[in-house]
Formats: structure tokens, sequence, C-alpha cells
């Protein structure tokens, strides 16, 4: 008998995980199986046209890092963006959508022990694409929020704007361009998205909006295997994901955490500390991550480097925060961190009518500074907010964690894992009041902490009296991120929780 647990921000994608594990699949196999219907049900937040990082680990203990961000197409020069656009990206456009490198990540995520078909992962997304699906509460907002900027594309404006009216929660979301491009997915594989036709069909219908990608972009994306990047911190070892990926953030904040003698206030009245340790790494994440097979980046010299008085980029960069976390475990010994997005709410906004695929707008996150490590290149892969996290204690997983949130995704995972070695399980965890430091619209400095209504008295003093200006938000508002956790008890039963703040649910069963 095999126990398995899931947990990811919608209930429809976890109930797919759940039928892959009854299927007789693995952990691997639960975790593709929610992100293709999270690509139909959550397309604020993910599509077919996105990107994907996973940690993937393996009976035999071994963890892997799965970096399926796709990089810029090769046609794309500086010299033009700069041209057309002057110092900065917009933040929307056709010039950011870069190459879609998440159903690679699916297909190479299976090689680290998927027992299903490739298309009895598809079931539950191409059914809910072809028969429609309620408007979950999260994207209800997200389209009346972005309105305009959808009304803008006439692919999103049919799907998510049918005539003229945008769909409110509860409404019908039915979307048979992607259901066809979804069936044909799961009778091609991913080569039919890659290589074949469903793919020409995408880059001709992008081309007719101006894209410069080519049928070769796609044909020669290839995901990286890398090794994650691990510390130690207490008496376990934390596991995330290495540059062009922010995981060293995560890292590098449990290791100043140590640094000032680990102290169990932290996330109450020592609160503004920990602050200025997420302002500083947010600072050097913004000066110097980049592609390392473009540029100079030492994963471990990112972790120790701290910056001189004074020392930080021109202007702290936007990060989007519209991305879906999984989480997935059994007892057979697999585990899955997995996080895939468009990057801003809705991506690029571009969503090509002849195959429904919405597009990302990842490219947005390059430099135009010619100096930057992050500078645009053709072929370079920008620098990447994603980072699926686990955590193990003597070569065994004790959790599996994953976040939306953009920037702020590793301050989140460094207060779950705050709260969870102290004894809090995965529903108090990720119920948590949260705070998260920097820039996420437009009037915010590096110095601006999101906080929840409901974070302590003593943590906000503190915030406040190191000099964060608190910007107030709801209790359980998405501007802190949709977690998932799952911890493993030392008897090897699971607990798992999805969070409030998203419209999902966490699942633990044995087959």
């Amino acid at each position: 008998m095999t126990q398995f647990a899931i947990a990811s921000p919608h209930h429809l994608a976890t109930q797919a995980g759940q039928d892959a594990f009854r299927a007789g699949g693995t952990a691997v196999d639960a975790a593709i199986a929610a992100a293709a219907v999270l690509t139909v049900v959550y397309p604020n937040n993910v599509a077919l046209g996105g990107d994907l990082v996973a940690l993937v680990r393996t009976p035999d203990g071994a963890v892997r890092c799965v970096n399926a961000t796709g990089p810029a197409p090769a046609r794309q020069s500086l010299e033009r963006l700069r041209r057309v656009h002057g110092e900065e990206l917009p933040l929307r456009h056709i010039d950011t959508v870069s190459v879609p490198g998440g159903v690679r990540g699916w297909a190479s995520l299976r090689t680290f022990g998927a027992r299903l078909e490739w298309a009895d992962l598809f079931t539950a997304a191409v059914r809910l694409a072809e028969e429609g699906v309620p408007v979950a509460r999260s994207v209800g907002a997200s389209i009346a929020e972005k309105r305009d900027v959808l009304a803008a594309d006439p692919g999103c404006a049919e799907v998510f704007l049918p005539g003229g009216t945008p769909l409110a929660t509860g409404d019908l979301l039915v979307q048979p361009a992607l259901a066809r491009s979804l069936a044909e997915l799961r009778d091609g594989g991913p080569d039919a998205f890659y290589t074949g036709p469903l793919g020409r069909r995408l880059v001709e219908g992008l081309a007719r909006l101006g894209s410069l990608m080519t049928p070769d972009d796609l044909a020669t994306f290839e995901p990286e295997i890398t090794e994650p990047l691990s510390g130690a911190f207490r008496d376990h070892t934390v596991l995330t994901s290495p540059p062009n990926t922010q995981g060293f953030s995560l890292l590098r904040a449990l290791d100043r955490v140590r640094r000032l003698g680990d102290p169990g206030d932290i996330l109450a009245a020592g609160a503004g500390r920990l602050a200025a340790v997420f302002e500083e790494s947010n600072a050097v994440r913004d000066l110097s991550l980049a592609d390392p097979r473009f540029a100079k980046v030492d994963a471990d010299e990112l972790i120790s480097r701290d910056l001189d008085p004074g020392e930080r980029p021109p202007g702290p960069a936007r990060a989007g925060g519209d991305t879906v976390g999984i989480s997935a475990i059994d007892s057979d010994g697999y585990a899955v961190s997995l996080i895939q997005s468009v990057f801003n709410s809705f991506g690029a906004a571009v969503l090509e009518p002849s195959t429904g695929i919405l597009m990302q707008n990842r490219g947005r996150s390059f430099s135009l500074t010619p100096d930057d490590p992050n500078v645009f290149e053709p072929g370079k892969r920008p620098r990447h907010t994603l980072m699926p996290v686990l955590v193990t204690k003597d070569g065994e997983v004790a959790w599996v964690s994953s976040t939306m949130g953009g920037h702020g995704q590793p301050q989140i995972h460094a207060q779950l894992l705050l709260r969870s070695m102290a004894g809090e399980p995965p529903a108090q965890a990720v119920d948590a009041p949260r705070w998260i430091v920097g820039v996420q619209e437009s009037g915010d400095t590096a110095r601006t902490v999101y906080l929840e209504g409901d974070v302590p008295d003593e943590a906000a003093r503190s915030l406040a009296e190191h000099g964060f200006v608190a910007k107030p938000v709801p209790p359980h508002d998405e501007w802190l991120g949709h977690a998932n956790l799952i911890a493993v008890a030392p008897d090897g039963a699971f607990t798992a929780a999805s969070d409030p703040r998203a419209d999902g649910s966490a699942a633990i069963g044995r087959t």
C-alpha cells in the first residue's frame, strides 16, 4: 500500500493529482497531471506558454532540478529592443514573450519516475477546457483587474471577455481552442508542441502578432537538468534551484539568520532584522543574478556576498508573482516541488487564437542596460523568480514546499520553514499572516513591506523600527502568495495544506 499527499492552488488540479496516484502513478505523475489542469483553470497564473522549474526526489535519495526556463528568440537583438522600447521593456508586449519551457519540463520530469503514460496525464485538462470550468475566485478577480489589458488582445478578449463582458467568479470558462491543443499534445507527446504542427501553428500565429520567435527556437529548446543548490540550516538540508533562478536568496536568508544567532523571535520582535536580510538579498539578486551560460554567476558567491553601504541597484526590479506551485510526495520515495508560471497576471496578455495558448511575459525580466549581467542576448534565459524547495533530514524528506509570489518567493519559503521548524503543522504555517519586502507595483520602493492586517503588533513595530514602510493589505491577500506545503513525520506520515489565499486544496490518501 502506497501513501500519497498533494497540495495545489486549485481543487480540480489537486483532484487530478489524486486520480493519477490512484491510477498507479507516482508523485511525478500526480504533479504533472495537476499542472496540466492548472493551465486550464488558473490562466492568470499559468499556461502552456510559460516556464517551469522543479525539484524531484527519487527513491535512491537523489534530488535533481529540472530547469525548463526558455530563452529569448534567436532573431531578437538588444539593438532592436532599445530602438523600439528605449531603456526598459514594457510590462506586456509581444517582445516580452520568451520560448515556453513548461511542456518540455513535464517531459523531462517524467524521466525521473513516471509510471503512467503521457496521454493519461491530460484526461482531466482536456475535458475541463472543452466542457468548461467555473471561474475561480482568483481568476475572476484578475479578469476584473486586467479587463483593459485583456480587451486589447483579440485572443484574450474572446476567451475572458466573451461578447465584451468580463467573466466573473462562478461563470463558465470554456476554451475550445485550448482543448484541441491539449488533445493534440496528449496524442502527439511533447514533440507536438516543439517540433510538430501544434508548435508550428503557435509560432505562425505569434509571428502575425509581431513575434520574432521561429520554429527553430522551439525545436532546439531543452531543459537543463542540474544538481540543486543546498544549504544546512539547523539539522536539516534545504534544497532549491540554482541560477538563473533566485533560489540562492532562500539559502542566503537562512545563512543570515544563523549569523544572527538564530534568534527564536525572528518572525516577531526580530522581524525587522529579517526584513533587512530580505532587502539585501533582493538587491544582490537585482545586481548579479543572470543566466550562468552567458554571465559570470556563482551561486556560492551570491549566498555569501555582503553589500557595501550604499551598494544597491539603480532601481529595484519589479517582479511578477502570478505563478502556481504544486507539492507532491508518495511513500515509494518520490517527491516533487513544481513551480510553473506566466510571470505577470495573464503573462504578456497575448493569447494565440488558433491554439488558445496564452504566452508568458518572462522576457520582461531582461535588462536593456549593456553592462548589466542580465542584459538581453539572443538565446539567453532571463533571471527567474521560480524556485522550488525540498527540505530533508538525514537524507529523508521533511517538507515539500512550493509557492507563488514573484520576488517574494524566498521570503515566503523562509517564513514557512521557520514556522515549520518551530513545530507548526502545514495548515497553521500556510495560514499564518505574512509580510514581504520589496517592489510589487508602481510607487513601491526597496523598503516597502506588504503587511497582512493580522500580522502581530510586535512584528509590525519591529519592521517600522528598522525603517520599513508598511503597505497594509487584508489578511490572506494574494499579494502574499499561494503556498502549498507537505510535512513528513518521523514515522513517515504525511500532513499537507493548501493556502487559503488561493482556490486550492490538499489531499492525503492511500492506493
